[in-house]
């Protein structure tokens, strides 16, 4: 990703204009969603920011989920802000529009239900006791390496039926798309992706398994199979995000219960189907995505004019944490009804692995507090948050009596 500061164009009103980085916000160090509503607090429902080569941002809830669902004036065609990466993103679903996008979203959709990760809770579960009676004795970990960088990943390689050995280039790549200013440039990362995955398609195409990657390439799409660069672009965009989403959110999260006691045996004290209920409560709090929309025709939209070709920034922690929608929206209360928010997105869009990615955050809780109840930051954690396409605590260290 790239700074680069743009002149504000001549129809956007001057009291919309904010000078920040989307990437790099005040006080996004000390705490990453402290900073989004600091911005949001008293801004007006969307501003515009010459950086990033200029785009607007939706601070509003409700803008953000307008702009988010409505395909017929917002367009998916690029999702990554600067304009200049966007266009080098080109994967599928997430870059294309209903109703083109839709037989390829039903085929993730079947891949990853709800029955079907259901299956997968015992695996999911084994997964994380392993883990965690690795290092529970030790009285410390480094929960970023030790567990949330491993946890997920051990699930998604064995979903796509990929060789474990082979996650931190994948990371890496992922990385690269991701972050700004990477030690890759992004069409760079892309064609790693294509280059690692083109034979795996290719031998999945000629002898499928029962992997996900498997499914996505013997799929019926509406009387065809899907082309070989169809297969690569989707299969690459399942593994960017099997790789970061739930791996970042796990640090938040986890960050969150070693500083408040309350909430940590709030948790302890529910059952494996009251934890995946409370999930939603946590995912509301804790939104890390940034993402965007394009402009499909000039027009007017709460109080601003918007051109064409213009992108539309949509963070999408902004939603859960507007107090105008939740009520105290820094607080995690899961007696909160029906907390709105839109970390998996909303509209057609909606993330088809949210159901995985709720089971691995509540089998996580019901695992680790069943075995470590409570616990703290440890001195040597580095609990900075950096930001990027998905938000980050940088590395968490925690630490319990034994």
């Amino acid at each position: 990703m790239t700074s680069a500061v743009l002149a504000t164009p001549t129809h956007v009103a001057p009291e919309r204009v904010v000078d920040i980085d989307i990437y790099a916000l005040p006080g996004q160090s000390d705490d990453f969603h402290a900073a989004w509503r600091t911005l949001q607090d008293g801004a007006p429902p969307i501003v515009w920011t010459p950086r990033n080569e200029g785009h607007w941002i939706a601070l509003s809830g409700e803008v953000l989920a307008e702009v988010q669902s409505d395909y017929e004036r917002f367009s998916n065609r690029i999702i990554v802000i600067p304009k200049s990466v966007g266009a080098q993103h080109g994967l599928i679903p997430t870059t294309i529009d209903p109703p083109e996008h839709r037989p390829y979203r039903k085929l993730l959709n079947d891949a990853m239900s709800l029955a079907k990760v259901r299956r997968m809770h015992e695996s999911i579960r084994q997964t994380a006791a392993e883990l965690i009676d690795g290092f529970v004795d030790a009285g410390r970990c480094d929960f970023t390496h030790d567990y949330a960088r491993v946890f997920p990943l051990r699930i998604f390689m064995s979903l796509v039926d990929l060789p474990i050995a082979d996650v931190e280039r994948i990371r890496h790549w992922a990385e690269c798309m991701t972050r700004p200013n990477p030690p890759m440039p992004f069409g760079a990362a892309k064609r790693a992706f294509y280059d690692y995955l083109a034979p795996v398609v290719a031998a999945r195409s000629a002898a499928p398994g029962e992997d996900l990657i498997s499914h996505v390439v013997t799929a019926d799409m509406e009387g065809r199979r899907l082309t070989t660069d169809e297969a690569l672009a989707l299969s690459t965009q399942v593994l960017i995000a099997g790789v970061d989403t739930v791996v970042n959110f796990l640090g938040f999260l986890f960050l969150h219960l070693a500083t408040h006691d309350d909430t940590r045996r709030e948790l302890a004290a529910m059952s494996s189907s009251g934890l995946l209920t409370a999930s939603n409560e946590l995912f509301r709090r804790f939104g890390l995505v940034i993402i965007a929309r394009i402009v499909r025709e000039d027009m007017e939209f709460h109080g601003v004019r918007l051109k064409a070709g213009e992108l539309v920034c949509i963070p999408t922690q902004v939603h859960g944490l507007d107090a105008r929608i939740n009520a105290c929206p820094m607080d995690v209360d899961f007696s909160r009804r029906s907390g709105r928010h839109s970390t998996f997105g909303s509209g057609p869009h909606m993330c088809p692995g949210q159901e995985l990615a709720r089971a691995e955050v509540a089998i996580t809780l019901e695992q680790w507090l069943r075995r470590i109840p409570d616990f703290r930051v440890a001195a040597d954690a580095d609990t900075r948050c950096s930001g990027g396409i998905v938000g980050q605590v940088n590395r968490l260290v925690l630490e319990w009596d034994r």
